[in-house]
């Protein structure tokens, strides 16, 4: 039995290595190219790695917006206001989303558009029950989110 759980936990930390890699084929180290993974995360408050989750992607006054190396360290982690038609702007949450160009979006939970929206866009979209963002991160890195398949159909998404 010991051995079969070592065996299985190997093959976790191969599974996560190469879902890694794949994450980050597209990040080459040429010059001038993108070398981090970018991760956005809805939060309620303007506190970095410490910053609160908010409960609804949508409805979130901000998001940490934050960038991962290759080894998946924290490399630059900066929030920003949500402008969008929710807040009085212009444009919906997930097309603000879109113009930072991230790898992932991890969430409590979103409307389906929102969720078809990203998914159209090859997004990955996760779910976590963690409280910060740091949280998220760790989370991340451990490979222990799963991907949201399903949107939530409160009221106001019908």
């Amino acid at each position: 039995m010991f051995c079969d759980m070592k065996k299985w936990e190997a093959e976790l930390e191969m599974i996560r290595r190469k879902k890694r890699e794949r994450m980050l084929k597209n990040l080459d180290e040429k010059e001038g190219e993108r070398t981090t993974m970018r991760v956005v995360v809805p939060v309620l408050d303007e506190l970095g790695l410490r910053a609160q989750l908010s409960e609804h992607f949508g409805r979130a006054p901000y998001f940490a917006v934050v960038d991962l190396d290759k080894e998946g360290q924290v490399s630059d982690c900066r929030t920003i206001a949500n402008v969008s038609e929710h807040f009085g702007g212009v444009g919906r949450p997930p097309d603000r989303i879109l113009q930072l160009k991230p790898d992932a979006l991890i969430t409590y939970g979103m409307g389906p558009k929102a969720l078809n929206i990203f998914q159209n866009a090859r997004v990955a979209v996760l779910r976590t029950n963690a409280i910060t963002v740091g949280e998220v991160i760790t989370q991340y890195n451990n490979d222990e989110l799963q991907e949201l398949t399903e949107g939530c159909h409160h009221a106001r998404h019908q």
